[in-house]
């Protein structure tokens, strides 16, 4: 019988307390793991104490998830370094734009022979270009990294509805493992081998869903978004063929492809924040800090990375709707401007686009 694995997770705002919960619940019962959880989580103080101490005396947080319980096996922990160490696995959910940060606090203190999973619905973009979050990791902790995205909209998950997630994983022993520590009976899990595309789709679809919330303020219904999740999904196959040739057309039919974009084009707050934004007037930096108690955005700063690799190979017109969300939130088009886009797509993208050798 192997060693039981060590979990920590990184991160610890909505989703991450979400699986925070899961995976606390899953290890008590569940020999592969030790039973006592760890959990970065980013100090605050509310109303005048700190959150770790929160979560660590009432099992609750308050801020990002309220009315919920974690399970008392987690253990609250603001420095990255002390919550990683010793890890057998890392579960990553926190907002994109901090994995690099978090990587260089944790370089060249974490196991070697530790494994991660991704729940970052997100990209990075470097001098180097655009790339998976995923990929990230592993290149800067030199340790394998699976990925889990899916339909979940985190207060739903939290209590308990079912739902379904896929886990992108190369290695078959290692994804039923990753499967068997955040599995329920309402978070039902598929393991596929399809690392990259699995992980594109939980990133694009949230510059489909700011598009979706565009529609929405404008007073168009649900014909019009049902173009916009067409329009959007032919986009990000066409991305994931040209940006990341070996994609498997069959993984956007799994719950981390039409499913989630469906999901997140009724839900989430980028659609929500995106209907605001054509409501009010208002920018989306202001709708954040007004709306989402301390969240942040991942389509905006998604489509802006997507943009500029769009930029750099000229192929902005490529991508009609990916640019038009793009220039939209930057405030260089307004948002009627997206009608237009949608009247004027082609009803198939161009077979023109450059092959990945000429990329």
């Amino acid at each position: 019988m192997s060693t039981p694995k060590r979990i920590c997770i990184i991160g610890s705002g909505n989703w991450g307390s979400v699986i925070a919960k899961i995976v606390g619940n899953n290890v008590k019962d569940n020999g592969n793991f030790v039973t006592e959880v760890k959990m970065y989580v980013y100090e605050e103080m509310i109303n005048g104490r700190k959150l770790t101490e929160i979560l660590n005396t009432d099992h609750e947080n308050v801020k990002y998830l309220p009315g919920h319980k974690i399970p008392e096996n987690v253990i609250a922990i603001a420095d990255p370094k002390e919550a990683a160490k010793d890890a057998d696995i890392l579960v990553w959910v926190l907002p994109h734009q901090f994995v690099r940060g978090i990587c260089k606090a944790l370089a060249g203190s974490v196991k070697k022979d530790c494994i991660a999973i991704s729940l970052i619905k997100g990209l990075d973009i470097s001098e180097k270009g655009l790339d998976l979050i995923s990929n990230v990791i592993r290149e800067q902790l030199g340790i394998e990294c699976s990925v889990l995205m899916g339909a979940n909209i985190a207060p739903e998950v939290a209590n308990e509805n079912y739902c379904e997630a896929t886990i992108g994983c190369k290695n078959r022993e290692m994804g039923l493992l990753l499967k068997s520590m955040v599995q329920t009976p309402y978070f039902r899990i598929v393991v596929i081998d399809d690392e990259h595309t699995v992980e594109l789709c939980g990133a694009l679809k949230n510059i489909v869903a700011v598009g979706a919330g565009f529609v929405d303020g404008l007073g168009y219904g649900d014909n019009t978004k049902a173009a916009v999740i067409r329009l959007g999904l032919m986009e990000m196959v066409k991305f994931a063929e040209t940006f990341y040739p070996g994609s498997k057309m069959d993984t956007f039919l799994e719950s981390c492809g039409v499913a989630d974009l469906v999901t997140t084009c009724y839900s989430g707050r980028n659609r929500r924040i995106a209907e605001q934004v054509v409501k009010t007037g208002k920018d989306i930096k202001t709708l954040e800090k007004e709306l989402l108690n301390g969240q942040s955005l991942q389509g905006p700063p998604t489509a802006a990375e997507v943009n500029t690799m769009l930029c750099q190979k000229n192929m902005e017109e490529k991508y009609p709707l990916f640019t038009a969300v793009h220039k939209i939130c930057k405030g260089e088009l307004k948002p009627i401007a997206f009608i237009d886009c949608l009247k004027n797509h082609p009803e198939h993208l161009d077979d023109d686009m450059p092959s990945p050798a000429q990329l």
